[in-house]
């Protein structure tokens, strides 16, 4: 009974990792909530798939066609005096900082792991910057698979205690 909740579970997670409005959270509720389903399976189940979709999203930035002949050119310069000029400046500045620290081995899994179970930085940025980087992919999928799964399995308990 419990795998047929487990590849539901899954099949969800994929979804909410690559579509941002499929709500990964609402579902390991939902499924807490309605008692239906046992919602640490769930949990779990969420945890895998949406491991698996932000992995998808790694890869398919890591191994894009001309990625590896790729120059690197430098970017068009903005006006500063405006204020969508220093957004972009801006933007420029916080992913290449994510971008050094995903690739540092010193900062690279507590980022992507803090991301993961915090959400801070967005897991969607971490995943598509996490492929430009030099980060291994064992270690990106390890850092996603535990934080992910210790937020949704927190999440899971914390609905069973009511």
């Amino acid at each position: 009974m419990w795998v047929w909740q487990l590849v539901l579970a899954v099949g969800f997670g994929i979804g909410s990792a690559v579509i941002p409005v499929m709500n990964a959270e609402a579902y390991v509720l939902g499924v807490g909530v309605s008692g239906a389903l046992n919602p640490v399976v769930a949990a779990v189940g969420v945890a895998i798939g949406q491991t698996i979709g932000k992995l998808a999203m790694f890869l398919a930035v890591r191994y894009r066609p001309g990625y590896a002949a790729r120059k690197t050119k430098e970017p068009k310069p903005v006006d500063l005096d405006t204020r969508r000029g220093r957004l972009i400046q801006w933007n420029r500045d916080i992913s290449k900082r994510l971008l050094d620290a995903l690739s540092d081995r010193k900062w690279g899994i507590p980022v992507t792991w803090l991301s993961a179970f915090v959400g801070i930085p967005p897991l969607y940025g971490v995943a598509i910057i996490g492929g430009a980087s030099r980060m291994g992919i064992a270690t990106f999928t390890l850092s996603v698979l535990t934080g992910r799964a210790a937020r949704f399995v927190l999440l899971a308990l914390g609905v069973g205690l009511f």
